[in-house]
């Protein structure tokens, strides 16, 4: 077996590669976990959808106040050092939730706090990590390594969140204890790769500061890229609402709302396998249009249905299609990008990205609470194909995109 993967995956022969990727499923497998357990704790403390969207915004706000600063610093520091004490203050503050839970003083608003912080060091962490890989690995396979690494992320969203349910059933503090260990294990695996390229440190000016915006926007396929998972994901992310459909609609509990959490990851998990195995090669573009459309049509599947069965088919799809859409934006991104700017347009890609996560969970919540569950889910399912299609019209250079190969300057 062992034979087979390094013959079929080059990139794994990279030992830098695989300690990256070690530490990618430990932190993600933390950070998955941390998803069911805080959002089962805040319903269960509040019963509130609007409350289950103030925890994305605690996520997101961090991201949108520190990202330029953030850019700055991946540049002008080691990448792994930062990522490292980004892991370890992830750890402490779960385990001030353990505390908190064990001592029963976990209230809706220190559990805000605690999410804010963990969201701050988030806010530093992965773009580091995604400045990071471009320089472990060849360029040739760089592809294969974007879609091994989301592999890794898909790997631990399936675990993570029937994990954590299953761990929450014997109590919040024993999960959260679970979870920081999880976090130090990334931080050592990090800790084992090898120097990367010397840094050379800049004066912090206007201009360097904004030198990622100036970049992503100077790159109409890059932009076109980035933007159609921002809005596509702000409007049909309909996560942040799992816990109301476990608990009131599919009846399933905390163990069920965890496999609903791991169903995207499965199916996202798959088609990285694929990706990884058989990398894109021809008509780039329209594939990644037509799986944000298929994204559209399985969330409003899913707001419909219920039959779990038919709830966790369309979020397999949901993260399958939205898996393409990621090794096509995150390829465009880190491909064209030169190592001394690719903390600062990791930076910016990470807050859009975080703008389509976290605020989407927070859009979620709020329109959950004026207009209902599942039509609120339907409404942003309809808004994701609608993007689609409005994108597909406004960046015709991104729709007739044929390979991930670097941009030339008349693509670009």
């Amino acid at each position: 077996m062992r034979d087979y993967l390094l013959k079929r995956f080059a990139v794994l022969h990279n030992r830098n590669f695989r300690l990256f990727w070690l530490a990618r499923v430990s932190t993600a497998l933390a950070y998955q976990m941390l998803t069911v357990a805080v959002g089962w704790k805040m319903y269960d403390l509040t019963g509130s959808t609007f409350y289950l969207g103030l925890v994305g915004l605690a996520q997101f706000l961090p991201m949108l106040v520190l990202s330029l600063a953030v850019g700055q610093i991946v540049d002008g520091f080691d990448r792994r050092k930062i990522i490292r004490i980004c892991q370890i203050c992830e750890a402490v503050g779960v385990l001030l939730l353990a505390v908190a839970s064990y001592g029963n003083w976990l209230t809706k608003e220190n559990l805000l706090v605690i999410v804010f912080v963990i969201g701050a060091a988030r806010a530093f962490e992965s773009p580091a990590l995604q400045a990071l890989l471009p320089g472990l690995v060849p360029e040739k396979v760089f592809p294969q390594a974007i879609a091994l690494s989301s592999s890794s992320m898909q790997t631990a969203t399936i675990m993570g969140p029937a994990l954590g349910g299953l761990l929450y059933v014997f109590g919040s503090a024993e999960l959260f204890i679970v979870i920081g260990a999880l976090y130090l294990t990334g931080s050592w695996w990090i800790g084992r790769l090898a120097a990367g390229p010397v840094v050379t440190k800049m004066p912090v000016t206007l201009k360097s500061v904004l030198a990622g915006i100036h970049f992503i926007r100077s790159k109409p396929l890059i932009l076109g890229a980035i933007s159609l998972d921002l809005f596509a994901v702000l409007l049909g992310g309909a996560t942040a609402l799992l816990p109301v459909y476990a608990r009131e609609i599919l009846l399933i509990g905390p163990l069920g709302l965890g496999i609903l959490r791991s169903a995207p990851a499965v199916g996202a998990l798959a088609m990285s396998l694929v990706l990884a195995h058989s990398p894109l090669q021809r008509a780039v573009g329209q594939k990644m249009f037509y799986a944000v459309i298929l994204f559209g049509v399985a969330t409003i599947v899913f707001a419909v249905s219920r039959s779990l069965w038919l709830s966790l088919l369309a979020l397999m799809l949901l993260g399958a299609s939205d898996t393409i859409s990621v090794v096509v934006r995150s390829s465009l991104v880190q491909l064209n990008t030169p190592d001394a700017m690719r903390g600062r347009v990791s930076a910016v890609n990470f807050m859009f990205i975080g703008t389509s996560n976290q605020l989407g969970e927070f859009e979620s919540g709020m329109l959950a609470s004026l207009m209902g569950t599942v039509p609120s889910v339907v409404v942003g399912g309809l808004g994701t194909i609608a993007v689609a299609l409005l994108w597909m019209k406004w960046f015709p250079g991104l729709r007739r995109l044929d390979s991930l190969q670097p941009l030339s300057k008349n693509q670009s």
